[in-house]
């Protein structure tokens, strides 16, 4: 299965939170690919940048690769899918995720429920 993390799905997997847990073995599953997309690293960037965020954006790309996590490119074929999306939620990082995932398809985890309304293939934790 493809599986692509959210930003927060992201920072608790690489801190390995509580909340990750109910996904744990997904992610850690060989037959699994789990992505982390662009989309994340740029929101990161940005949260860190205006004081939203204490992390450093280096360290948790090294982290994201040697936890076996793949990067996926926001490429012209996301934002056409974007394009035709409802306006169900405000968060421009968030509606370009489920705009991704479902234009690959793959797995979107998350813990924001607003993004179920956008397709099955969110996994809500």
């Amino acid at each position: 299965m493809r599986l692509l993390l959210d930003t927060n799905a992201l920072l608790w997997a690489l801190t390995n939170a509580p909340r990750i847990a109910p996904v744990r073995d997904l992610l850690l599953a060989d037959e699994n690919e789990v992505f982390v997309s662009t989309v994340s690293w740029w929101e990161i960037a940005i949260k860190t940048r205006i004081g939203k965020l204490d992390a450093h954006l280096s360290d948790l790309r090294v982290a994201a690769q040697e936890s076996g996590f793949l990067e996926l490119p926001l490429l012209g074929s996301h934002a056409e899918m974007l394009a035709t999306l409802p306006r169900h939620h405000n968060d421009p990082f968030d509606h370009m995720l489920a705009a991704q995932a479902m234009a690959e398809p793959m797995r979107l985890i998350t813990g924001d429920g607003v993004l179920s309304q956008y397709t099955p293939l969110v996994l809500h934790i």
